[in-house]
């Protein structure tokens, strides 16, 4: 690879690191190609984008992009593998679905949104993650819950002044 090559390649990392917000950092080195292709297929049915590369050109492409990846530099050892994607929760997914069968792919970090992860040990906390959409639901239907209350005592009541009152003072203090 001569420098054009390097410096397209490091150009295209950095775009993407500022393209994608959730960026995960694995290590594939010692699947088979049947077993890489297998992986290739289920990160593609679910969006995910995966480059391998070498460690000096991602840590050149971290510098690049102007983000800030914190520890993420750090596990830049051995062999790495990149995947990007939209939906946060994805690749833990999909690397814990395809673990069933090995040890294989290795979490070595994530950088999702402006948090990073460090380790394999941060795979569970990354699959459990709640989404902006289902914290979202989740303070909806808390905030729902009292104005439903509100309104079945007041049906209750029989829509009358009586009722509500009446409905009011038999509810335990």
């Amino acid at each position: 690879m001569n420098r054009e090559e390097k410096s397209a390649l490091i150009d295209s990392l950095a775009e993407k690191f500022g393209q994608y917000k959730n960026i995960y950092i694995t290590d594939i080195a010692s699947l088979n190609a049947e077993q890489t292709s297998k992986l290739r297929r289920e990160l593609f049915k679910n969006g995910i984008v995966m480059q391998v590369a070498k460690n000096t050109m991602i840590e050149k492409a971290f510098e690049k992009s102007g983000r800030d990846f914190g520890g993420l530099v750090d596990t830049l050892k051995g062999n790495s593998a990149l995947m990007f994607c939209e939906d946060m929760k994805a690749p833990a997914k999909v690397i814990k679905d395809f673990r069933k069968k090995g040890e294989i792919p290795r979490l070595k970090g994530a950088a999702i949104d402006a948090d990073i992860f460090i380790g394999d040990s941060s795979l569970e906390a990354l699959v459990n993650l709640k989404t902006k959409n289902e914290l979202i639901g989740e303070i909806i239907g808390m905030l729902q819950s009292p104005a439903q209350n509100v309104i079945s005592a007041l049906q209750s009541g029989g829509n009358t002044i009586a009722g509500v009152v009446k409905t009011l003072s038999e509810r335990p203090e």
